[in-house]
């Protein structure tokens, strides 16, 4: 049996640290397709893997008359449906679309099913993890369709793009998408109690360094990470975010409508994303999660910037 064609759709901060992996450690036995709307990106990754890698392609519809399995990493839930409509307007006949962005659950029920109706395979499959963590091959996949269709996705997730899997073999395809928003509600979370114990530990006198010590042998990993970036100025010195406001304003939108849908909420996800809304006005489109520490500076008085 010849070796399956990989088409990869989407070359922002996580697709990129994804086709390294998948390049790196996949196995593939023939270049991988790129696609992505600003196409000198894609030429740009291209050139950074090597020689005979990768091979950019003009178009959705090439990529897909070429490919065997797609994978989709994109912004937004109007952006998915438009590219899964485009890939639809070619025959995806026995072709698996492994779909890894983050969007509202009812999206990924209406796209799995278009892709199924029309004769091929869907994996809801969005991941958990930073940039820095998709480059390293460290992120945490959930793979989420028919398990017939996983079975073959799981060979490009563990010790390749990603550590380990969680695993949703035969679950409807909303259960992907619900159990990301849900998870990024504890990133939002994460970042607006540290944005808040930093402003107090310099309003009250303690010092921002103190408690970042406690943070860093209290909570490694994200929470220290987070941290650093709040109190070294990362969060308004940096030209390209790396989690965007507006993708964490639209998370944040998801898992609210899905709290309400279910009669409950989610109050500390509101106050993030009220401050979220205060980071768009001072930073625009430039504006990072991490920036909420400069909204909740504001709040106590304090300049937006830490310098």
């Amino acid at each position: 049996m010849a070796a399956p064609q990989v088409f990869f759709i989407g070359l922002g901060n996580m697709g990129r640290g994804m086709v390294k992996n998948l390049v790196e450690k996949g196995n593939l036995e023939k270049p991988i397709l790129l696609h992505n709307r600003t196409k000198q990106v894609a030429i740009d990754l291209g050139d950074k893997l090597g020689a005979g890698k990768t091979k950019v392609v003009d178009s959705i519809a090439e990529g897909v008359a070429q490919a065997d399995i797609i994978f989709c990493i994109l912004s937004s839930d109007k952006v998915v449906e438009a590219t899964i409509n485009t890939i639809l307007e070619s025959d995806v006949t026995g072709k698996l679309v492994i779909e890894c962005s983050t969007i509202h659950p009812d999206t990924t029920d209406r796209i799995g099913k278009l892709v199924v109706a029309a004769g091929g395979e869907f994996v809801a499959s969005p991941v958990f993890g930073a940039p820095a963590m998709a480059d390293a091959g460290g992120l945490i996949g959930v793979l989420c369709g028919p398990a017939s269709s996983v079975n073959k996705a799981k060979p490009y997730y563990t010790s390749v793009m990603a550590r380990t899997i969680i695993d949703l073999s035969d679950e409807p395809y909303h259960k992907a998408p619900t159990l990301k928003l849900i998870g990024n509600t504890f990133v939002l979370g994460m970042v607006e109690q540290l944005a808040e114990a930093h402003v107090l530990a310099e309003t009250s006198g303690l010092g921002t360094a103190h408690l970042h010590k406690f943070i860093e042998n209290m909570l490694p990993g994200p929470y220290a990470a987070y941290s650093t970036r709040m109190l070294s100025g990362d969060y308004h010195k940096r030209e390209n975010p790396l989690f965007a406001v507006d993708l964490a304003r639209k998370d944040a939108g998801h898992a609210m409508a899905l709290a309400q849908a279910a009669g409950t909420r989610l109050p500390l996800v509101e106050v993030a994303d009220a401050h979220l809304v205060k980071v768009k006005e001072v930073r625009g489109e430039r504006g990072d999660i991490a920036a909420i520490y400069g909204a909740v500076r504001v709040e106590a008085g304090l300049k937006f910037e830490n310098e």
